[in-house]
């Protein structure tokens, strides 16, 4: 190893790690976007193939966190503590993965209704992926961490409406009755998907408040 190199194993490796993170929230929005347009279609067949283009974004972000994962492990000395680099990566993959599944779900269970509780659901992540990206952007410099403060509550309330709006869709799911069992299934199933969705965006802005507590 020489001596460049050596110093660059030592050296805080910020622009790296910052572009790879842009890369990650950049790709969580457009899956976001495109969940959106899939919980508003009102075809099987349009929501077959933007399910396909969603794929396609989820391994992208597979790939990306793959690339953050090995950065961490080829840098000595990483711009925030190592484990929060790592949830935070993690956290925007479990988002994606949830976005993923649901639409997944919705062409395999043959859900081509676009419900009011659905299309509301994709609202809300959109908006959390945009305080998500906001916050990815302002947490290399401290001087923002009012901003950043901000856009964690924004998310909270956010989830908050998603748990209610979790809350409220099943139950009316169940007040349907036995006759409909399989469609309370099918439909309690893209529910939880992207109530969890919700929750990881939530973990998302916990990691972030850890990293302002270490940094500020």
């Amino acid at each position: 190893m020489n001596v460049d190199r050596i110093i660059k194993w030592f050296m805080p490796n910020e622009e790296r790690f910052h572009e790879l993170l842009e890369k990650a929230t950049q790709n969580l929005l457009l899956a976001a976007k495109l969940f959106s347009e899939i919980a508003h279609a009102t075809t099987l067949e349009d929501r077959r193939v933007k399910g396909v283009q969603l794929k396609a974004l989820e391994r992208d972000g597979d790939q990306i966190t793959r690339e953050i994962f090995e950065a961490l492990n080829t840098t000595f000395i990483t711009p925030f503590d190592r484990e929060d680099i790592r949830s935070l990566a993690s956290d925007l993959d479990d988002i994606l993965d949830h976005l993923e599944s649901v639409a997944k779900y919705l062409v395999l269970f043959e859900l081509a209704e676009a419900p009011e509780p659905l299309r509301r659901f994709a609202e809300i992540l959109a908006a959390m992926t945009v305080e998500i990206d906001r916050m990815r952007e302002l947490i290399w410099d401290m001087g923002h961490i009012q901003k950043i403060q901000t856009a964690m509550v924004r998310v909270s309330e956010l989830e908050n409406q998603g748990d209610s709006l979790y809350f409220a869709v099943i139950s009316d799911l169940f007040k349907r009755g036995c006759t409909e069992s399989i469609e309370i299934l099918k439909w309690k199933e893209v529910y939880d998907g992207l109530e969890e969705a919700c929750d990881r965006c939530k973990d998302f802005t916990h990691v972030v408040g850890n990293v302002t507590i270490k940094n500020a």
